[in-house]
């Protein structure tokens, strides 16, 4: 099959086919965005469940393929993967997805796109560019640190050597000295997984290695060692053109819709001091957060006596201390389900950001000049952890030292007591000790705008990629 050429005056045509989960979503929406600004045609193909994450953003275009819940055995409906209500149904839903490769690429025949951009889990899509003839580039989610870690685990398997899960242990081949624990790491790096998941990992590693190129959401100036390591190791192209959330901090369309009114949470903001409210948010994370845990936070905070925004989940109010929304009545705002993060994290009356270490968060946090507390719970948030504290020396750890448990429930994870959480709270936002960090957070928050202005490293680099698709034959 012929492939769709672009001559000098046409308009490059991109597919954008995100992952169906809300933090996979949010910036490839951002990357489409991006990508239509600077001239090209952006069309994203998601499901009619997950149309809503990419509304109000007339500048792409949204197309639909049915998602084929009943014939992979999910529940109707069931078309993102944050609705599995059970571990057991992550196959089925892994099942869904390859049934989607026939009805994408009839949506290919149809409109004639120059290039695939597509999440790492479609392994399939490799053969779908091939078939058409055109690139299929991967787009990672996670830093370079991270994929880094993640290779020289598989490679070197470090961990094999120690006698338990809290014995630490050299990553070795880094630029850095990076120790880690078998504890914070993910089943598949351990090859612990079920064989169907083992085997699916296998064919998205593999698939990766076919691909055209590979796009990072990060910039080089904040991890360039690990960029230059990335690319010499790893053997394919590779284009860092974030953080893609920056670009749109004012105009933050991600199709959720807020549990607070935008306009009071910024006045809110507003009255307070400049960098005197600690933002707590674990993201989608939180709803699955143990009651208990979120009582040693909110005890945290109150003993802190500063001004915060505590992010939580909507269903229930079993962990509110008696009388804690009195008490920190105008001092304190709790918001019950999704909240406006890119534009509190950017008002300067926030001064520091207690996160998850989810990639879209750090990129946040790290682009608005905020120093971290960083509290991993899953995925490769522990490596970014690393980078966070031991690399950059922009955050304080917490204290958390183990995933979340294999069904993402806490049950086996011991509850971090509240002196801990605070120690880590008053170092970021009024301790001496923390001047350094503050100071080289804000000088990150520097690089970021330099990085995605006309000459920077980021704006180069997506440069770089839309002449190099412009000018692709086969």
């Amino acid at each position: 099959m012929a492939s769709p050429q672009v001559e000098s005056h046409a308009q490059l045509h991109i597919f954008f086919l995100p992952y169906l989960a809300v933090g996979k979503m949010i910036p490839i929406m951002h990357m489409a965005r991006l990508f239509a600004s600077r001239g090209v045609k952006s069309s994203v193909v998601t499901t009619p469940g997950n149309v809503g994450s990419f509304a109000g953003n007339p500048e792409i275009d949204v197309l639909t393929i049915k998602f084929p819940s009943e014939e992979a055995g999910l529940p109707q409906g069931c078309e993102n993967a944050e609705t599995l209500t059970f571990p057991d149904m992550l196959p089925n839903f892994f099942k869904a997805l390859d049934l989607l490769q026939h009805p994408f690429e009839n949506l290919v025949q149809t409109h004639h796109p120059n290039c695939l951009v597509v999440d790492e889990l479609f392994s399939w899509a490799n053969a779908s560019a091939n078939k058409f003839r055109i690139p299929c580039l991967g787009f990672s989610g996670i830093s370079y640190f991270s994929q880094c870690i993640i290779h020289n685990l598989l490679r070197y398997q470090p961990f094999k050597g120690v006698s338990s899960d809290s014995e630490t242990f050299l990553v070795p081949g880094l630029p850095d000295e990076i120790r880690l624990t078998k504890s914070e790491l993910s089943p598949f790096e351990k090859r612990e997984g079920p064989k169907a998941l083992m085997d699916l990992v296998d064919k998205i590693d593999e698939a990766k290695k076919g691909r055209y190129g590979i796009i990072i959401n990060s910039f080089y100036e904040l991890e360039p060692a690990y960029a230059d390591y990335f690319g010499k190791e790893m053997g394919i192209k590779h284009w860092h053109i974030g953080p893609l959330s920056r670009y749109f901090a004012s105009d933050d369309n991600t199709g959720r819709e807020s549990s607070i009114d935008v306009s009071s949470c910024i006045k809110w903001l507003d009255e307070k001091q400049p960098e005197s409210v600690v933002y707590v948010c674990f993201g989608s994370f939180s709803k699955k957060m143990r009651a208990a845990q979120l009582h040693e936070i909110a005890i945290a905070l109150e003993a802190l006596g500063q001004n915060f925004i505590f992010v939580v989940k909507e269903d229930n109010d079993d962990w509110v201390p008696h009388g804690l929304e009195e008490r920190v009545h105008g001092q304190g705002l709790i918001i019950r389900g999704w909240a406006p993060q890119n534009q509190i994290l950017n008002h300067s009356s926030v001064g520091g950001f207690l996160t998850h270490c989810g990639w879209n968060s750090l990129m946040e946090g790290v682009s608005a000049g905020l120093p971290l507390m960083t509290w991993p719970l899953l995925a490769e948030q522990f490596y970014n952890e690393k980078l966070i504290t031991h690399v950059l020396k922009i955050g304080i750890e917490v204290g958390a030292k183990n995933w979340i448990g294999k069904e993402g429930d806490y049950k086996d994870v011991a509850i971090i007591g509240s002196q801990h959480i605070l120690k880590a709270m008053k170092f970021v936002m009024v301790g001496e000790q923390g001047r350094d960090m503050r100071k080289r957070a804000k000088e990150f928050k520097e690089l970021t705008r330099k990085a995605m202005v006309e000459g920077g490293s980021s704006y180069s680099d997506l440069n770089a990629l839309i002449d190099d698709l412009k000018s692709y034959n086969v």
